[in-house]
């Protein structure tokens, strides 16, 4: 288990800046001004750092969870 791995378990993925935050620790911000869109991109992004062995199930499937309580968010308000 990586150093990384170590801090997101100790404080778990609630909230999309516990995502933001993730995604940050590997280097990878997104920002496209369309919040729709950068959910999209958070999710391919978190699929490839889960598909190279990066990030651990656990912690993709909670990312995966709030990125789609964030797109089902958005879509209701608009």
């Amino acid at each position: 288990m990586g150093l990384v791995e170590k801090v997101v378990q100790e404080a778990s993925i609630r909230v999309m800046a516990d995502v933001r935050a993730l995604l940050k620790r590997f280097g990878t911000i997104i920002y496209t001004g369309d919040p729709l869109s950068d959910l999209y991109m958070m999710e391919e992004e978190l699929l490839e750092l889960y598909q190279l062995g990066m990030v651990e199930a656990k912690i993709w499937m909670a990312a995966r969870q709030v990125i789609a309580q964030e797109k089902r968010r958005l879509e209701q308000s608009h």
